[in-house]
């Protein structure tokens, strides 16, 4: 009788460790997703703070190419809306509409000799192309980490834990076919 009552005491014991590893290695999986997407929004930030800067010293050179530039503030704006309200999905569609604004910057910046010369306007672009980036690298390194976490809490003995815990999948920062397609420059200097 002492001996079964030892068995089944190692054998709770046992599963007690079992789950609370388990629960460690969930809980490390959720706070990586949480970091991943801090350094999204760390190098959305700087590019947002960036955007103001290039808009403004493109105007002084090209007034009548506001609507361009009036894109890329709307876009801005939006992703930064779904930034503050952690709307994953908002901030994958504004930053495509950001980046296709900004594709139409570049192509501005390349008609106009004298805004391609312009040092300030370089130095601009080249920063905001550094954080683009770095932001397609820290994108794939938040899916990357989502990808584990959601994989993680759907296997099993995994599930069982997850589901008793409330541990959520995460989203996955996503583009329309329509966004990820590269900008036609063709059509930017035509329109």
């Amino acid at each position: 009788m002492m001996i079964s009552s030892f068995i089944w005491l190692a054998v709770a014991a046992a599963v007690l460790l079992y789950g609370i590893v388990i629960y460690n290695g969930l809980v490390s999986l959720k706070h990586g997703v949480t970091k991943a997407w801090s350094n999204i929004d760390v190098l959305l930030k700087q590019r947002h703070d960036e955007l103001p800067k290039l808009v403004e010293t493109c105007k002084q050179y090209m007034q009548f190419e506001r609507d361009t530039l009036e894109k890329v503030m709307k876009a801005r704006s939006g992703a930064q809306t779904a930034r503050e309200a952690g709307d994953v999905k908002g901030v994958g569609a504004a930053e495509g509409l950001m980046r296709a604004g900004l594709g139409g910057i570049v192509a501005t910046v390349e008609a106009y000799p004298e805004l391609k010369a312009n040092q300030s306007i370089q130095q601009l672009l080249g920063r905001i192309t550094g954080l683009e980036n770095a932001i397609s690298d820290r994108r794939e390194f938040y899916n990357e980490t989502v990808n584990v976490n959601n994989v993680r809490i759907e296997q099993f003995p995994d599930v069982i834990v997850a589901r008793l815990l409330g541990f959520k999948s995460a989203v996955l920062l996503e583009f329309s076919e329509e966004e990820k397609r590269d900008v036609d420059m063709k059509a930017l200097f035509n329109s």
